[in-house]
């Protein structure tokens, strides 16, 4: 065991509900849990409908975990969020209030909370560091989501501070990686292009149509380091300040593209339409409160990351 950042929660053995564990990172957070030890309850909005004031107080009395993780969101790509905000803003913060008073009144051990990237100031010093979250409105068209998941956040500290309730708050970057959502109404940049990709190569398209005009940065997490980090924090972290979990590294969409391009095999052009909006225009990390409270760091490259997952919507696409 590191000495530097022993455990203070051990996981195994421990009955740990996974809200959201059906999903896209709660399937990799429910993989680790089991490979640490843990008794997992993972459900979805249809066993526990968390709008619901005292879903999650039922199933807490009935299931008795030791601790929650609570991954459970309403989440999409630009497209959605401009489509949906105040249904967004409304679900995300409602959700996150009633579980957290919840874990408070049946006195869960321990609660871990995701936030969300989208919570940062639109125009952020970067890298992000924690201590910016507040300086700051998000960018438009996620503004919603991102100050719902900040409010969670105010809710976790005061809680702390009036009834001693346990809990830590983690902001992961953009996930990737094999499982990942492959609707492109509602998917992220990712897998949105590696289809678009494939579905090129397929058709011997002589183009690929792109969003916005290429120039903003991103940084990417694998969903694998996110589940690691994520179980690192239950585990090793105490403290109230909210930490980032990513790779401390950027890439602009078109260096992006290029790189999946090149892992799919397409050869075609890339035409990036301006018409449609880039979003947050740089986004990277500062990941070191991550390594210095609890000792975490991300493992995987993007390079090798995304040609896992190239390789596996390869196989989910039948292509």
């Amino acid at each position: 065991m590191n000495t530097m950042h022993p455990i203070s929660f051990s996981l195994a053995d421990k009955r740990i509900w996974v809200t959201g564990g059906h999903g896209f990172l709660g399937r990799q957070v429910v993989t680790e849990l089991e490979r640490r030890g843990a008794h997992v309850l993972a459900t979805r909005s249809s066993e526990v409908d968390l709008m619901d004031p005292s879903a999650a107080q039922r199933f807490i009395r009935e299931q008795r975990p030791n601790g929650v993780i609570h991954l459970a969101a309403r989440v999409g790509g630009i497209g959605a969020n401009r489509a949906h905000p105040g249904s967004f803003f409304f679900a995300n913060a409602v959700m996150g209030i009633h579980l957290i008073e919840a874990c408070r009144l049946e006195q869960i051990e321990k609660l871990a909370v995701l936030g969300t990237v989208c919570a940062y100031p639109k125009f952020c010093p970067v890298p992000f560091h924690e201590d910016d979250l507040w300086n700051g409105y998000p960018e438009e068209t996620n503004a919603p989501y991102g100050v719902a998941k900040k409010a969670l956040l105010v809710q976790m500290q005061a809680y702390k501070q009036e009834y001693g309730t346990r809990g830590i708050f983690l902001i992961p970057v953009n996930l990737y990686g094999p499982g990942d959502h492959l609707d492109l109404e509602t998917n992220h940049v990712i897998p949105a292009l590696i289809r678009k990709f494939l579905e090129a190569k397929a058709q011997s398209l002589p183009s690929v149509e792109l969003w916005g005009t290429g120039s903003p940065s991103r940084e990417f997490l694998h969903v694998e380091d996110a589940a690691r980090g994520i179980c690192d924090g239950m585990e090793k972290y105490e403290g109230v300040d909210p930490v980032n979990l990513g790779t401390g590294e950027e890439i602009t969409i078109r260096d992006l593209a290029t790189l999946i391009q090149d892992l799919v095999g397409y050869t075609g052009e890339l035409r990036f339409n301006p018409a449609y909006p880039d979003g947050q225009p740089r986004r990277q990390l500062d990941t070191s409160r991550a390594k210095d409270r609890f000792g975490w760091e991300a493992r995987l490259s993007l390079r090798e990351g995304l040609a896992q997952t190239v390789t596996w919507m390869r196989g989910a696409l039948n292509q």
